[in-house]
């Protein structure tokens, strides 16, 4: 018998385009597969869209705010079908990056060292001695993401804007220098190592989602033994949060420096856009585009 599945996508977050790209993709790459699809884009009447709906499944592709900082991820234990991705704890854990970082210490995984401060606090006057990094402690796909260079005379005014909507924490965090790496897991296996190298000045939302935005180098030119470290430390971070189904890693590796491997963030539901990078690993391990969405439904539990 065919099964019915929902695929959540759009919703209600910054990163509502990049979820609508990446749901559309995976709702056409399902019913290539057979499934009968329902495409929902959520609103706070999550719970009545979902029982109008009926699915055996359901298939969260949703990014950022209310999709995969845990607030969802409750609604769909709620309602009891099997659902993608990661659950409840882990989805609010990695969505909140200095909690996730405390974890990922207790287990051994390097972050850089960082923060928390009041926005307001972060526009007014130097957290941490330039070179640091600025961003919203509950956002992903580079959103709101500020560096400030060395010599840099005051941080950036747009964290105290009136119009700011990425929320009142901001994570100061030390810059790392180096070449951005990033590790897919799917399941209990890293997937590969790919090298970023940005057309901007750094891995930022446009570098991530437009054409031509960075070039990705898969595998990454790298020694063996940075690559299998990379790898374990993915691996390790996805096991520590308790990650289900696949998830993305992302690394500065200090070449030039101490060389050190730094994860920055975990993402608990990665792109699947045509530039993203979970896909473009999974393609380098012989595994199509449709065969990984239909393993990432065929994966899904509740409770996760």
């Amino acid at each position: 018998m065919t099964k019915r599945i929902a695929v959540l996508l759009g919703g209600m977050s910054a990163e509502r385009p990049v979820s609508l790209v990446s749901g559309k993709a995976c709702a056409d790459a399902l019913r290539r597969k057979g499934w009968d699809v329902a495409e929902i884009d959520p609103t706070r009447e999550l719970a009545r869209q979902l029982a109008e709906a009926a699915p055996d499944v359901v298939f969260n592709a949703l990014h950022g705010e209310w999709g995969e900082d845990g607030k969802v991820q409750g609604i769909l234990e709620h309602y009891g079908a099997p659902y993608t991705h990661s659950g409840v704890l882990a989805s609010a854990l990695a969505m909140d990056k200095q909690r996730a970082k405390a974890v990922f210490e207790r287990f051994g995984v390097p972050c850089p060292e960082g923060k928390l401060v009041d926005r307001f606090e972060a526009a007014r006057e130097h957290a941490m001695k330039p070179p640091y990094v600025a961003k919203p402690n509950a956002q992903g796909s580079s959103v709101g993401v500020f560096i400030v260079l060395e010599g840099a005379n005051r941080p950036p005014a747009d964290l105290g804007a009136t119009d700011w909507e990425l929320g009142s924490e901001i994570l100061i965090e030390r810059f790392i220098p180096g070449r951005e790496l990033t590790v897919a897991v799917q399941g209990d296996s890293a997937l590969g190592v790919t090298e970023i190298i940005p057309r901007t000045a750094f891995y930022d939302y446009e570098a991530k989602y437009a054409a031509g935005g960075s070039r990705h180098v898969i595998p990454a030119e790298i020694p063996d033994a940075v690559a299998e470290e990379a790898k374990r430390l993915a691996l390790l971070a996805h096991e520590a949060l308790g990650c289900r189904g696949v998830t993305r890693s992302d690394f500065r590796w200090d070449e030039q420096g101490d060389g050190q491997l730094w994860l920055l963030e975990i993402n608990t539901q990665p792109g699947m856009t045509p530039t993203s990078l979970a896909p473009e690993q999974a393609a380098w391990n012989g595994i199509a585009f449709d065969d990984f969405v239909q393993w990432m439904a065929e994966d899904a539990t509740c409770p996760r």
